[in-house]
C-alpha cells in the first residue's frame, strides 16, 4: 500500500495536478484500493477537521499584515537601514540584501514575498552597482528563506497546530537559526565579493547616519517586537498577536505614512483569500491522507525501519535530514510538512529529541526546498525579475545552498542554538 500511495501521488504531481487535489485524489484511490468503503463516510469529517483549529486563524491575519506593510512602502527604508549598517563591507549591497531579509522576516514571514519585494528593488540596484545579475538573483533567493524561519511564520503556525507544539516556543526557537543563516550567507558573500572585487561604501556610516535611517525604519521594526513581545510576555496568543499586527499595519498605512487607500483593501483581502484558500485546501486534503496512513500503520512501519538502522538520535536525525532535503526539492513545503510531520515527529520524540528542536530542524530543512531546483519557488521569482534562466540562477546559488545546509547540520547536532531563547524565556 505505501508503494501504491507513493506512485499515485508522484504521477499526479508529474502531470501537473495542483498539490491540494493530488493529495485528495491519492486519498480517494487509496480508500478504494483498501476495500473499506466505510472510510468514505469519514472523508468529509477529516476534510473539515484538518482546518478546524483555532491557532491557524493567525495565518490569514499575518498574510494581511504583511501585505499591508508591503504597501506602506517600508521596503526602501529597511534597505537603506541595512545598507547603512553593512554597506562598508566588501560587497556591501549584497550584505544589505541579507540584512534586509532578516529585518523583513519579522514583518511578512514568507519567503516568496521577501524575494518579490526585496528582489524588485535590490536586484536592479545591485546590477547597476556592478554586481553580476546571476549573483544578485542568487543572494536574493538564498536570503529570502530566512523569512519563514524568523517569526512570524505561517509554516510554524501550521506545524504547531497539527502537532500540538507551542507556537510561541517555535517563534522563539526560530530566531537564532535565522540569524545564523544570515551570518553564514554574509560570510560566503564576503569571500565571493573579494574574489570578484564587488564594490562597497567608501566609509563606515556615522552614528548620526545610523540613527537617522533607524528613525525612518522604526515603524516597520516595531511590528516584530509587538508580535514576539506580546506572545512571550503573555499579553496575547499568537492568533491575537496576528490580529494586533493587522491593526498596527492598518494604522500605519492609513494614518502615519498615508500610503494606503480604501481602494487597496479589496486586492489585499482577495490575495489573502487566495493564499489562505490554497493552504487550507492542502491542509484538509493532507488530513485525509494522514488519517489513512495512520490507519494503515505506515508511520509505525517507517519508525520501526529507521530505528532498525540505529537507535542513536543523531544518526536518525542525519537520515531524516537527507530525506527532507530530497523531498523539499520536489514537493510543496506545506504538503511535505503535513504528510511527514505526523510520521517523523513521534520518531524524534521517542528518541528523546525536544519537540521544538525537531520542529525547527524540519522547518529549516523544508525551507531549503524554496531555493533548490527544480521546483524552488523563490528561484522562479528571481528568474522572473532578472529574466535569467533557472539553470543560470541555480548555478550561481549553489555556494549559498552549501552554507545553509551547513547551518542545518549545525543546529541539528548543536540543539543549544535552537533552544537558547526558548530556555531563556522558559518555553521548553
Amino acid at each position: 500500500m505505501p508503494l501504491f500511495i507513493g506512485v499515485v501521488f508522484a504521477i499526479l504531481l508529474i502531470i501537473g495536478v495542483p498539490i491540494g487535489f493530488s493529495l485528495g485524489i491519492t486519498s480517494l484511490f487509496s480508500i478504494i484500493k483498501s476495500n473499506m468503503p466505510v472510510l468514505f463516510n469519514i472523508m468529509p469529517q477529516r476534510f473539515f477537521s484538518g482546518i478546524d483549529m483555532f491557532p491557524i486563524m493567525a495565518m490569514p491575519f499575518f498574510i494581511i499584515a504583511g501585505d499591508l506593510m508591503n504597501r506602506c512602502k517600508i521596503t526602501d527604508s529597511l534597505i537603506e537601514f541595512s545598507n547603512v549598517l553593512v554597506g562598508h563591507i566588501r560587497g556591501g549591497l549584497a550584505h544589505a540584501n541579507i540584512v534586509a531579509s532578516i529585518l523583513f522576516a519579522g514583518i511578512t514571514g514568507a519567503a516568496v514575498a521577501d524575494s518579490a519585494a526585496l528582489g524588485s528593488v535590490l536586484i536592479p540596484a545591485m546590477e547597476k552597482d556592478g554586481y553580476d545579475k546571476d549573483f544578485s538573483a542568487a543572494i536574493t533567493a538564498a536570503s529570502s528563506i530566512i523569512g519563514p524561519i524568523i517569526p512570524p511564520s505561517t509554516i510554524m503556525i501550521i506545524y504547531g497546530s497539527i502537532m500540538g507544539v507551542s507556537i510561541a516556543g517555535l517563534f522563539a526557537a526560530g530566531v537564532m537559526p535565522g540569524i545564523l543563516i544570515g551570518l553564514f550567507l554574509m560570510l560566503m558573500t564576503y569571500f565571493i565579493s573579494l574574489r570578484r572585487n564587488y564594490p562597497k561604501n567608501k566609509s563606515r556610516a556615522s552614528l548620526k547616519e545610523i540613527w537617522n535611517t533607524l528613525k525612518k525604519s522604526i515603524l516597520a521594526l516595531i511590528l516584530p517586537v509587538i508580535i514576539l513581545g506580546g506572545i512571550i510576555g503573555g499579553v496575547f496568543t499568537p492568533t491575537e498577536a496576528a490580529a494586533v499586527s493587522v491593526l498596527y499595519a492598518f494604522i500605519i498605512g492609513f494614518f502615519v505614512t498615508r500610503t494606503l487607500k480604501l481602494s487597496d483593501l479589496p486586492a489585499i483581502f482577495l490575495n489573502c483569500a487566495k493564499n489562505t484558500g490554497i493552504i487550507f485546501l492542502i491542509m484538509s486534503a493532507a488530513s485525509i491522507l494522514s488519517f489513512f496512513l495512520a490507519s494503515e500503520r505506515i508511520p509505525e512501519l517507517l519508525s520501526g525501519l529507521m530505528l532498525s538502522i540505529s537507535n542513536n538520535p543523531y544518526v536518525v536525525l542525519f537520515l531524516i535530514n537527507i530525506l527532507l532535503l530530497i523531498v523539499g526539492m520536489f514537493m510543496d513545503i506545506t504538503a511535505a510538512l503535513l504528510i511527514l510531520a505526523p510520521i517523523l515527529h513521534p520518531v524524534a520524540v521517542n528518541l528523546g529529541i525536544n519537540p521544538l528542536h525537531f520542529a525547527i530542524i524540519m522547518i529549516v530543512n523544508l525551507n531549503l526546498g524554496l531555493m533548490t531546483p527544480p521546483l524552488g519557488a523563490c528561484l522562479f521569482v528571481v528568474c522572473g525579475i532578472t529574466e535569467l534562466s533557472l539553470e543560470e540562477v541555480a548555478k550561481a546559488i549553489w555556494p549559498f545552498i552549501v552554507m545553509e545546509v551547513a547551518v542545518l547540520f549545525i543546529i541539528t547536532f548543536v540543539p543549544e542554538i535552537v533552544m537558547f531563547i526558548p530556555r531563556l524565556i522558559g518555553i521548553v
